[in-house]
């Protein structure tokens, strides 16, 4: 099975989330609250299912236990899908929160992966703002200024636009604040412990748990920034931008007016079209993309060729 796989979404509720999903990308969406489409995910908290080919109606986790030869090389790495791609509309604040590493989850959350991720800002209002890390410099003063309330003093606000990038490594402290759409590549996790919530209630007037012993124990203290250096390159009429590559990941930009070919690659690829639109040959197979559409190259894949007016997001293993 060497055909791109392309993937039917799912999508989540959230208290913070809304209609951007739909407005931007066409989704049809649950509700007016949509915080999340879990684009490429075998997840069981919501899984991807197959929308074309052979394989149609397959869940992503059943190809990854049973079609090994789609992954290649990266098939041996995970007893699970490793990658969970997302789109993320955030119409309201989310809570401020941090994750787990490998280490800590897997020990205390069931044998799940801890939670490394990054976000890629697609969309932004005038004056929004991620929070990123703390000002604490030792654990005590952390446990100490969540006690006391003192948020303005403990995090740090960074703000954003569409095109930015940042790396979001377990155990630090984070949050996407209001009018920010971002896709979000991350280890295949849900685990999350929240911080501080804003005192937020739900319809029926109850306060969303938090996990403040389980944040302090997992949080890297003090603070260390983690944004990698950007790589770019040319390959024909397309811009191709490296953000991250590492243990567990690699996340790749690409900006085509015309055309880009790629070679095989001994792994899958995630793709993910974030803006435009055009056409995808490979393997003798024509696809039409536009904005929105998700899906995956297999390992060993050949004549991977794009055209048209497109941006595009790769990540892989």
């Amino acid at each position: 099975m060497k055909e791109a796989i392309f993937l039917e979404p799912v999508f989540k509720e959230r208290i913070w989330g809304g209609t951007k999903l739909k407005e931007l990308f066409g989704y049809n969406i649950p509700t007016d609250q949509t915080g999340e489409c879990w684009a490429v995910s075998a997840h069981p908290n919501g899984q991807s299912v197959v929308k074309n080919g052979p394989l149609k109606g397959k869940p992503l986790g059943e190809l990854w236990a049973e079609h090994k030869e789609i992954f290649g090389d990266a098939a041996g790495t995970s007893e699970v899908f490793p990658l969970l791609t997302k789109i993320l509309d955030a119409s309201d604040d989310l809570s401020v929160q941090v994750h787990p590493d490998d280490e800590y989850a897997r020990v205390h959350e069931n044998g799940e992966l801890g939670k490394t991720e990054c976000w890629y800002v697609l969309d932004a209002e005038p004056g929004a703002e991620i929070i990123y890390g703390h000002t604490a410099k030792t654990r005590d003063e952390l446990r100490k200024m969540i006690d006391d309330g003192a948020w303005d003093e403990l995090l740090c606000r960074v703000p954003v636009k569409p095109g930015d990038f940042f790396y979001v490594p377990s155990g630090t402290i984070h949050a996407l604040g209001k009018g920010i759409v971002v896709l979000e590549t991350q280890q295949s996790s849900d685990t999350t412990y929240r911080v501080y919530d804003y005192d937020r209630t739900d319809a029926s007037g109850n306060k969303r748990e938090l996990h403040l012993d389980q944040a302090i124990q997992v949080t890297a203290v003090p603070h260390v920034g983690a944004q990698p250096t950007c790589e770019t390159k040319q390959i024909g009429g397309a811009k191709l931008t490296t953000f991250v590559s590492n243990e567990f990941f690699t996340v790749q930009r690409a900006e085509l007016k015309g055309e880009l070919e790629l070679d095989p690659a001994s792994t899958f690829r995630i793709c993910s079209v974030i803006a435009g639109s055009g056409e995808l040959q490979v393997e003798g197979q024509r696809y039409g993309l536009r904005r929105g559409e998700h899906f995956i190259l297999p390992a060993a894949s050949e004549g991977i060729r794009f055209t048209g007016d497109l941006e595009l997001m790769f990540s892989w293993i």
